[in-house]
């Protein structure tokens, strides 16, 4: 089948300008001047034509930062399947994810890969990959990455935060980074400093202060910061490309920065929450409001988002992913004594682009700018450039319709996530998908999903050029 994606604005890393996006199959076979005689020629020969006056026409968004049927505890799994997950992704115009093998402490490497497989097989409405987090550092999963690679698991997560579990020694992290280096890996990292986390929760719990903003409040961005640095600095020495998740801080940015500016390969990725949420307005409040907030890294104080919109725009800030793993309301009250107790996480998937976008709107970000760190820059960094991120001939058909214009205002009420609560309730947004093309096959058709679980295919990733 050939689609027409007809009368839109094309988006790209570059600039918006006026285009017709051709697809044959499932790759785009062309990117015409709408007042061509080319162009007028696909619209006598399409068997299908999508109408986008009006609207902009995007690469399908990437989050390269999701944890989909994540079993977090025993009482504890976060809400969305690989089916609701992505298709809720596709609501909000995501056209890609990767999620993660988990390897905690004891665990081997290989078994955890085959399990995550199992789990997301025939699920997914949209393509996907694999991360591996590695909870475990130690000779057998070091071995493990070298064929991990060949199977197209090209980055690695460890964890500077979580004794006991998923936490790794700075030792253990220098030989990890060591071994990614030498297969040309992205090591990606959770910058906390743990056990100083740790002390400062367990003293908040013995003086009674249990409440959900004390998550926030031991959980200081000095020490997320501290982590970055010292991420930063073994990883100059290893040699290794570092990309650093979910960061929430000023004080961690400034860090990105400062290896930036020594010639550091050092790449960091915010989060929606941090840019829009904070600690006083959504975690400091009584009950399940407060409770649904609690996310590692915390909410921060307001006077931290002119900061990572500033590194949104100039890079020091590469990415917006989601850190997408929520939990219904019952699992959430299960730290309503003890804010240690609660599943970290919050609900995202489908808001991002929409979120962004009216930062764009606010002027936060430039249209451009906002493609670059939802769509291309994701797929750049994670090995799935030109296949995804960008509207090009030979490239996946990947597309988004998007209005610009439609103000909508977020809710439990009508959001596509398998969650029963929302820390988005209420707010309002600018911009809204209409259209979505999965390589080439409709997924959302003009405001209804028409995709299914099972059309997604695993993404075997390669060696991003910007390590080689």
């Amino acid at each position: 089948m050939t689609t027409l994606v007809r009368g839109g604005t094309v988006v790209s890393t570059s600039g918006a300008s006026p285009a017709d996006v051709v697809v044959d199959g499932e790759t785009i076979s062309a990117v015409l001047d709408p007042s061509s005689a080319l162009a007028a020629s696909a619209a006598q020969t399409a068997d299908r034509i999508i109408d986008a006056t009006g609207c902009y026409v995007l690469p399908g968004g990437v989050d390269a930062h999701v944890h989909l049927q994540l079993e977090m505890t025993p009482e504890a799994t976060s809400a969305d399947s690989f089916a609701s997950g992505t298709a809720a992704a596709a609501w909000g115009g995501t056209t890609t994810i990767i999620d993660f093998v988990g390897q905690p402490a004891g665990t081997r490497v290989g078994e955890a890969v085959e399990q995550r497989h199992r789990e997301a097989d025939g699920q997914c409405a949209i393509d996907y990959g694999f991360h591996l987090a590695m909870g475990d550092i130690n000779d057998q999963s070091l071995k493990a990455m070298e064929s991990l690679i060949a199977d197209g698991i090209t980055s690695f997560k460890y964890f500077m935060a979580y004794p006991g579990v998923w936490y790794n020694d700075d030792g253990k992290l220098l030989r990890a980074m060591q071994r990614a280096a030498d297969l040309g890996g992205l090591v990606m990292m959770h910058a906390e400093n743990g056990l100083a986390i740790d002390v400062l929760r367990d003293q908040a719990a013995h003086r009674g202060q249990t409440d959900s903003v004390w998550h926030g409040r031991t959980r200081p961005a000095r020490l997320e910061a501290e982590a970055v640095h010292r991420a930063s600095a073994l990883a100059e020495i290893a040699g290794a490309p570092l990309y650093i998740v979910h960061l929430s801080s000023s004080d961690a940015l400034e860090q990105v920065a400062w290896a930036r500016s020594r010639g550091q390969n050092v790449f960091a990725e915010t989060c929606p929450q941090y840019l829009y949420l904070t600690l006083e307005g959504q975690l400091d409040q009584p009950g399940i409001d407060g409770l649904r907030a609690v996310c590692s890294p915390p909410l921060r104080s307001h006077d931290h988002h002119a900061d990572l919109w500033q590194g949104l725009r100039h890079d020091d800030l590469a990415v917006v992913s989601t850190d997408h793993c929520p939990f219904c309301d019952n699992e959430k009250l299960l730290g309503q004594d003890d804010f240690r107790q609660t599943p970290n996480g919050l609900g995202s998937i489908e808001h991002r682009m929409d979120l962004l976008h009216s930062g764009v709107v606010q002027g936060e970000l430039g249209l451009a700018r906002w493609v670059e760190t939802c769509s291309t820059t994701p797929a750049r960094l994670f090995g799935l450039y030109p296949q995804k991120g960008v509207i090009a001939p030979g490239s996946d058909a990947d597309l988004v319709v998007y209005n610009p214009t439609v103000r909508h205002t977020l809710s439990a009420a009508t959001h596509h996530m398998n969650v029963d609560g929302s820390v988005w309730e209420g707010l309002e947004v600018t911009g809204q998908v209409q259209t979505v093309l999965s390589r080439g096959s409709l997924v959302i058709d003009n405001r209804s999903f028409v995709g299914r679980p099972g059309h997604g295919r695993y993404l075997p990733r390669g060696i991003p050029d910007l390590f080689v």
